[in-house]
């Protein structure tokens, strides 16, 4: 009788489905199903990749992690962050950003390195190398929680993620769920149900490892890269371990660096109007309109006064905080 050998990624495969069938599920406020993965909901489609990002991945002293909650200026913290490391090696002109796009320049742990094959030929790419992560701060291997590599997490005005993530959601065809309607997915999202939420448990994991460790941990706001990008990118920059020069100062390299990663700019790029991202998605879903704010044209005060309630509530005495109604006004 022939032998018929059963590969590591078959038995991963194997293991996550049995883990699924165990899990928690709910509805979330994209419509589709979350499994209540070590504390979080995450998406079916997630969730090997986390056990593989777990299990597999060696983080490198030089690695740098680029975390978030989806729709919270990801994209953007991911073009930065590529150029802002290889500005020796091409030209703003020649940038693979253009081309290639943040998100085929900076690969997602949970979903574009999907075997443990793959994750051992990341050992390969050249320092420093660039990951992205939608992962909780608790969920991080301890490969990384425990070496010398650096994580960057960027956060947002939690009405305008909702938004963002809202709008995403609706714009990507479904098979077998349904799109909720505005009033029933910020029910879900008020409820952490949305995927790596509960959102202030996802903020106040990397908030509070950004106080414990700020020199390997830096917690960045979208508010205040939206409001002066300039002090942010060289704040960056230098987290990283790569700050600009007096002379590329003087050169106007960071209003460039800028330029080229802002919202208007990358909707502009090949990569973004032909190409796709993660998932197969296409690439200019990923590019809404990064405005701050934008939410008011949404939601009512009441849908505000609750949120800003929830937060009052989650995040008392962290230290972090958002003015909610403030950015309202000011949006106004």
């Amino acid at each position: 009788m022939e032998c018929v050998g059963i590969t590591v990624e078959e038995e991963q495969r194997d293991e996550s489905q049995e883990l699924l069938q165990h899990l928690p599920t709910e509805i979330g406020m994209g419509g589709n199903l979350l499994y209540l993965y070590q504390g979080f909901w995450c998406p079916q489609v997630s969730i090997k990749g986390m056990m593989l990002f777990q299990q597999h991945f060696k983080a490198q002293e030089t690695d740098l992690i680029l975390a978030s909650i989806p729709k919270s200026g990801t994209t953007w913290l991911k073009a930065l962050t590529y150029t802002i490391v290889n500005r020796s090696r091409h030209s703003l002109e020649k940038s693979p950003l253009l081309t290639n796009g943040p998100h085929g320049v900076v690969p997602f742990l949970e979903f574009d390195i999907s075997s443990r094959n793959q994750f051992l030929e990341q050992d390969k790419l050249p320092e420093p190398r660039i990951f992205g992560t939608h992962s909780p701060y608790s969920a991080l291997p301890c490969s990384v929680k425990d070496s010398g590599a650096k994580i960057v997490y960027v956060c947002r005005n939690p009405l305008d993620m909702f938004i963002s993530y809202w709008k995403f959601s609706v714009n990507i065809p479904k098979e077998n769920e349904k799109h909720l309607s505005l009033e029933d997915a910020f029910d879900k999202f008020c409820q952490g149900l949305h995927g790596y939420g509960p959102f202030w448990d996802h903020l106040l994991g990397y908030w509070k490892a950004s106080l414990e460790r700020p020199d390997r941990v830096l917690f960045l706001k979208y508010e205040d890269m939206k409001k002066n990008s300039v002090p942010c990118i060289k704040k960056l920059a230098k987290f990283l371990g790569l700050p600009f020069s007096v002379e590329e100062e003087q050169q106007g390299l960071i209003e460039e660096t800028s330029r080229l990663c802002s919202v208007e700019s990358m909707k502009n790029h090949e990569a973004t109007m032909t190409g796709t991202g993660p998932l197969g998605i296409p690439a200019s879903a990923f590019l809404r309109k990064g405005k701050v704010g934008d939410s008011l044209n949404y939601l009512t005060p009441s849908m505000v006064s609750r949120v800003e309630n929830l937060i009052q509530e989650k995040l008392q005495d962290s230290g972090l905080s958002f003015c909610l109604s403030s950015a309202f006004q000011n949006s106004a």
